[in-house]
């Protein structure tokens, strides 16, 4: 949806790569109120890759890995994407000044020489169960912990990253870059590290929010393969002549850093009712959690698995993943995959529209399983998981919906209750922002389990807060507004729908 008028000057672009879509979004601010032109949408599909005599064979997402198979991601199509949208921005904005760029963390690609050395490696990748022994052979837990401040996820990049040295790819290498920061190489030639994204890879300092030297001597990693830091609303440099040429831009164009991991970018735009309050980003991924000044270390912390992620301004963003829409968006999938028509013609709003009809009367699963990281047949995992404990399982697409959404619902309650008590702060209102707050029966089950004031929008919180931290950058806000300031842009622009906790 566009949130822009005729008289709006977009002189913006938002690039916003998420685990299984894209988009390029113009933005401009109009009397204080920020204006949104979607330019661009397109699919971000990972590869199967399979070493067969010597020969690699690529297959499209869409089928569990079998022994062999690495899971990667199309990174070159993507970047192909990426510029034709950007091409289309600087069309329709002969103005365009600033170009942002965020994307999911942890992942990153490997160079050499500015060349890069295969495709980057998916974090759903089952290689990085290896990682964790190879790490914490070298540290326990709680020492790594007490170093990076971040819950444990498998995928973490110090863990991917220690099976690239084990297996001699690292030695390959000359250079790190993250996902967006590979993609701000591309278009300036500059090479860089946006903090809050390098926040999740493990290698940065929790508290002084710099590249941690001395457990990249632990790990045996070269300090020269990760490059320069910086902070969002700094300039990375302008796009390339030759990147120039083919936008067909015929003036200076800035690459802005912006919080680059995407859930900084989404926190940005949380219209925070109070410090009383918590926040969803719900994708993909659900990302709950608090905006924290100070990190929280405590061993409880680290035995609830939170995590202590940077945010934009130096906050912190104290959170736990939780698993998300991805388990709708996968049993879609296999449904519309299906041989049986019924399933095939499902879409999404009509079971939405039945499973709010469905009798719950399912225990809820549990959505950090890891049966569910991997992509596949979800609604026959579900059924697993349930037919394992002597229960009966959800049978019908509906009823399989339910369970998904009253599983997150309830997993969202019980994480912003422990993060409550870890912080030492009360919550009564509950933001949920992205593509989560469109979900209607989602929010109302959120708001009936937490019991608290859910306040679902704006949808497209990634892309507003990436534009309004350029916006700040470049001027076009005043270039020492707080983050408070920007959130009171947020709530001039974009209305959000109360959900009030219903006892049954």
């Amino acid at each position: 949806m566009d949130h822009g008028n005729e008289s709006t000057t977009f002189t913006l672009a938002a690039v916003d790569l998420g685990a299984t879509s894209g988009r390029v979004i113009l933005g401009g601010i109009d009397d204080g109120v920020l204006r949104m032109k979607h330019v661009a949408r397109f699919p971000n599909t990972p590869l199967t890759l399979l070493e067969t005599n010597g020969e690699v064979q690529g297959f499209a997402h869409g089928q569990d890995a079998a022994a062999g198979e690495g899971l990667y991601w199309n990174i070159q199509s993507l970047y192909a994407a990426v510029q034709d949208g950007l091409r289309e921005a600087a069309r329709l904005a002969p103005g365009l000044t600033s170009i942002g760029i965020d994307s999911w963390a942890v992942d990153y690609s490997l160079l050499r020489n500015g060349r890069l050395l295969g495709s980057p490696h998916h974090y759903r990748d089952e290689r990085t169960a290896r990682g964790v022994e190879l790490v914490h052979n070298r540290i326990t837990p709680a020492d790594l912990f007490a170093r990076n401040g971040l819950q444990h996820l498998d995928f973490n990049t110090v863990f991917q990253l220690a099976v690239e040295s084990e297996t001699g790819f690292l030695d390959l290498a000359d250079e790190v870059l993250l996902i967006p920061d590979l993609l701000a190489y591309w278009l300036t030639g500059r090479s860089h590290a946006e903090v809050t994204n390098a926040s999740t890879t493990g290698l940065l300092s929790v508290t002084t929010r710099t590249w941690d030297t001395g457990l990249l001597d632990e790990f045996g990693f070269e300090r020269s393969l990760l490059p320069p830091l910086v902070r969002s609303g700094d300039a990375i440099g302008q796009i390339t002549d030759a990147t120039a040429r083919r936008l067909g831009a015929d003036h200076d164009v800035q690459v802005t850093a912006v919080g680059s991991h995407d859930t900084a970018s989404a926190v940005v735009a949380v219209p925070f009712a109070s410090k009383r309050s918590a926040y969803i980003s719900s994708g993909t991924w659900s990302l709950v959690g608090l905006e924290l000044d100070e990190p929280v270390l405590s061993t409880a912390a680290r035995e609830a698995n939170f995590t202590n992620e940077g945010g934009v301004d130096d906050t912190v963003r104290f959170l736990k993943n939780v698993s998300g829409l991805w388990l709708l968006s996968e049993s879609m999938r296999h449904w519309q995959a299906d041989s049986n028509e019924a399933q095939r013609s499902a879409d999404l709003q009509s079971l939405l529209a039945e499973a709010e009809t469905v009798k719950f009367h399912f225990e809820v699963f549990d959505p950090a399983d890891a049966r569910f990281v991997p992509p596949g047949d979800m609604p026959s995992r579900i059924a697993e998981w349930y037919t394992e404990r002597g229960l009966r399982p959800p049978e019908s697409p509906a009823e399989v919906v339910r369970c998904i959404l009253e599983s997150l619902a309830e997993a969202y309650a019980r994480t912003i209750d422990a993060a409550e008590t870890l912080a030492g702060m009360t919550v009564d209102t509950v933001h949920v922002v992205g593509g989560g707050s469109q979900n209607s029966l989602l929010c109302q089950l959120t708001a009936d389990r937490t019991g608290r004031t859910v306040l679902a929008g704006p949808v497209e919180a990634t892309a507003i807060g990436n534009l309004l931290v350029q916006a700040r950058a470049v001027g076009l806000v005043a270039k020492d507004a707080s983050l408070s300031d920007l959130r009171e842009i947020v709530r001039r622009s974009f209305p959000v729908v109360e959900y009030l906790p219903e006892t049954s």
